[in-house]
C-alpha cells in the first residue's frame, strides 16, 4: 500500500509498466546509463499501523512532535494536522488544546505520551 494511491491510480501505474512500448523505453534508458535508486522494501510487519490516522497535539517530553510523526509514518501510519471523525488516535501531550477537545467530541481514542511510546514499541 502507498499512502494516497487508491485502486484506480494503482491500476493505471500497473498498466503503464505492462505496456511493451513503455518497457522498451525504460530498457533503452537503462542501457543509456539512467538508473533509479533501489527502494528498500519494509516487511509487512513493519507497516503495522498502516491505515491508522494519528493527530499529535501538545508538547511531548521524550520526543519532539516531528520525531513522533516520523516514527508513526515509519510504521505506516498517516499523521494529520487536524482531528476528524476518521481520526483513529490523538496523542495528547502537555498543554493540549482544541484538538483534544475535538477528539473527545468525536470519541477518538486519546493516548498520552506513555501510551504512544508503548504503541510504538509493540508495533515495531
Amino acid at each position: 500500500q502507498v499512502p494516497d494511491v487508491g485502486p484506480v491510480v494503482a491500476t493505471a501505474i500497473r498498466a503503464f509498466f505492462q505496456e511493451p512500448h513503455n518497457q522498451q523505453v525504460i530498457a533503452r534508458l537503462r542501457a543509456s546509463g539512467v538508473h533509479w535508486p533501489e527502494v528498500e522494501r519494509q516487511p509487512a510487519a513493519a507497516q503495522s499501523l498502516a491505515g491508522q490516522t494519528f493527530v499529535l497535539t501538545g508538547a511531548l517530553d521524550t520526543l519532539t512532535r516531528d520525531q513522533a510523526a516520523d516514527r508513526l509514518r515509519a510504521l505506516g501510519a498517516k499523521v494529520s494536522g487536524s482531528v476528524s471523525k476518521k481520526t483513529d488516535y490523538v496523542v495528547a501531550g502537555r498543554d493540549a488544546g482544541s484538538k483534544l477537545d475535538k477528539a473527545r467530541e468525536f470519541n477518538v481514542t486519546v493516548l498520552d505520551e506513555a501510551g504512544l511510546l508503548a504503541l510504538l514499541e509493540s508495533s515495531s
